[in-house]
């Protein structure tokens, strides 16, 4: 049935409630970050008038779907929501390949999917896409802006949400405002940090961090031609934008509503830590970086409403929880942000086959709960996989965490006696010892060496390790994203290393082109390790989103089962408590079944299996990576 228009009076009625609904978070945040210039009140004006435009562009459709999720504001914490996460070029070739496949997600258990960077970017490279010379343009090679638009309308039809990146540190330096300051167009150099000699850049440069040591050493490159030494975070091509002036600002929310009005409902925040700069700091997750985020939320809340920020900071716990809102930005800042320590601790869990380490961080550092926001859980992404391990952390469990970052590398790099992994190091700081891994899931999880091997018993136990951590992202809490082509269980792609703009890049080691021949044959009966994983994922998210007990708002409290091997929690839901147990290693074991009633679990029924747990001795036996989830 075709939805009602919605009046002129009615919009501009609904712009104006909105308006005063978010006024607060927006402005109160701004006018402590630009109160101060002569230009505050032309500013205000230009934002507010930039507001009412967007929302005036805004789809009819899209309005309705506003209404809808303002009336459902928990659907993005809904267990129902699983994701998946892909290149489009590596997926479908083109956006306009990509309403084909849909099926295929659907049938999956999928309902968001992101699409990885997409916006044009500059010729080359381009980090992966991270590196945008135009935000309102379609990489070329993908399609265009209506293409996107239609993908967007054809996964609403379907029930799925969409998420595309939106860079927000940097752009790239052919980007029309960066060109327009080499050029010497002074209000276009006042929206990147330019500086005329490097003094300043050297006392920065004391306390900053390098991300990229290995290909793009140093925060600052100077350009002869311009005499300018310009800010440079990431790499020489990508120019950090100066989040102090608030013309920036303005910017970005005239791209944010772009965007949100070509059917977008999650925009992935990228490096929002390093938005603000001080002297005398790293110049990551400054005080100021959180009234920006919030101010940008806000932003999107007025203008579109149905849209929802993932903030994208892979830092320790204590400086991430903040990007999802704490103290006076609660349930006002991101409401998605990665749960980068649920993967670390995984992994390092695999290797340990021990989980006091994870037990103990996952404890301490994150609530039971968070307020209007969730995770993005995930055991495999696009980029490498850094050792966020503390040595506080290390040592409140009685390791050295220089050697036990060491010894992950070691082991997922395939080079520790027993290591049961095939990765490859990435971005070795010889400075500092830091070494990062790339890999697949499945290769990283043992299947790429069992399968070479030809054992039996060591592709059955790659299978569950790949399932156990699926089943552990699914349950934990927040929307669980499945990494194109690990639910076939693909392989390490080393044809990168034939590349000469990939060779330096191990990342592109995990990020092979989706292999639609094998998804053909799929599901087979587990005939095949990948028929296995397809089918356990499946099952997984299937039974995830028939579990009202794993709703994103659900507590979720870690426990101890009194074994160095498993790791445990229960979601405290008010139908009542869902046990999560897992068992990270290749021995088997087992719990009582007065264990799980202490915890509330006297049913003895597994929602994961969808069937009671029966033992001779009245205990739930756990074989080598068990998982379960008792109520």
């Amino acid at each position: 049935m075709t939805k009602a228009k919605m009046p002129r009076s009615f919009n501009d009625r609904m712009f104006a409630l909105r308006l005063e609904r978010s006024r607060d978070d927006l402005f109160g945040m701004l006018e402590r970050l630009y109160g101060h210039r002569t230009d505050y009140a032309a500013f205000a004006d230009d934002l507010t008038a930039a507001l009412k435009a967007g929302w005036d562009a805004r789809p009819e459709r899209l309005k309705w779907r506003d209404m809808e999720r303002d009336l459902e504001p928990d659907w993005f914490q809904r267990p129902d929501m699983n994701g998946y996460v892909f290149y489009i070029d590596r997926f479908a070739g083109t956006l306009s390949g990509v309403p084909d496949k849909l099926g295929y997600l659907q049938d999956l258990g999928i309902t968001y999917v992101h699409f990885m960077p997409c916006l044009k970017p500059r010729p080359g490279d381009s980090d992966g896409g991270y590196s945008v010379m135009d935000y309102t343009e379609v990489n070329p090679a993908l399609g265009t802006m209506d293409d996107l638009e239609t993908v967007a309308r054809a996964c609403h039809d379907r029930g799925m949400s969409v998420c595309i990146d939106l860079v927000l540190n940097h752009t790239a330096k052919e980007h029309e405002w960066a060109r327009k300051a080499w050029e010497g167009d002074e209000t276009y150099r006042e929206y990147y940090h330019m500086f005329v000699d490097d003094t300043l850049p050297k006392s920065y440069e004391a306390t900053l961090v390098e991300v990229f040591p290995a290909n793009a050493p140093g925060n600052f490159t100077y350009y002869d031609e311009i005499n300018r030494w310009v800010w440079t975070t990431f790499n020489e091509h990508q120019w950090d934008l100066n989040w102090a002036n608030p013309r920036v600002f303005l910017e970005m929310v005239k791209v944010m509503l772009f965007l949100a009005n070509k059917g977008v409902d999650v925009l992935r925040l990228d490096a929002p830590a390093f938005l603000w700069k001080r002297m005398g700091t790293r110049c990551q997750s400054e005080p100021e970086v959180h009234m920006l985020l919030q101010a940008l939320r806000a932003a999107s809340r007025i203008s579109a409403p149905s849209v929802i920020h993932l903030e994208e900071a892979i830092v320790s716990p204590a400086e991430m929880l903040p990007y999802l809102g704490r103290g006076e930005h609660d349930g006002k800042e991101g409401n998605l942000a990665y749960h980068n320590s649920l993967m670390v601790q995984f992994w390092s869990a695999l290797a340990a086959r021990d989980t006091g380490l994870m037990t103990h961080v996952l404890r301490r550092h994150f609530p039971t709960v968070l307020t209007n926001a969730t995770y993005a859980t995930y055991i495999r992404c696009h980029d490498d996989i850094g050792w966020a391990v503390t040595d506080e952390d290390a040592a409140a469990v009685g390791l050295s965490g220089a050697s036990h970052r060491a010894f992950l590398s070691e082991f997922y790099e395939g080079r520790f006696p027993g290591s049961f992994a095939r990765g490859a190091l990435f971005q070795v700081n010889e400075e500092t010892g830091d070494k990062r891994i790339s890999g697949t899931t499945a290769s990283l999880a043992g299947l790429e060496a069992a399968l070479e091997a030809g054992d039996q018993d060591a592709i059955a136990r790659a299978v569950d390790r790949i399932l156990m951590g699926h089943a552990l992202i699914a349950s934990y809490g927040g929307i669980p994203l499945v990494y194109m082509g690990d639910e076939l269980a693909q392989l390490n792609d080393y044809s990168y290393l034939d590349d000469p703009d990939l060779a330096h890049d191990s990342r592109w080691l995990h990020r092979p082109r989706m292999d639609w021949q094998r998804a053909a044959r799929l599901p087979d009966g587990g005939a095949t390790p990948e028929g296995q994983v397809y089918d356990g994922i499946r099952r997984i998210l299937a039974r995830r989103a028939a579990s009202p007990g794993l709703h994103g708002a659900v507590p979720t409290e870690i426990v101890d089962t009194g074994q160095a091997g498993h790791f445990a929690f229960v979601r405290r839901a008010p139908t009542g408590p869902i046990v999560c147990v897992f068992n990270f290693t290749d021995q088997w074991s087992g719990l009582p079944a007065a264990w799980f009633a202490r915890q509330g679990a006297s049913r003895m029924y597994d929602l994961l299996s969808d069937a009671p747990v029966f033992a001779p001795d009245g205990g739930v036996p756990l074989p080598p990576y068990a998982r379960v989830w008792m109520t």
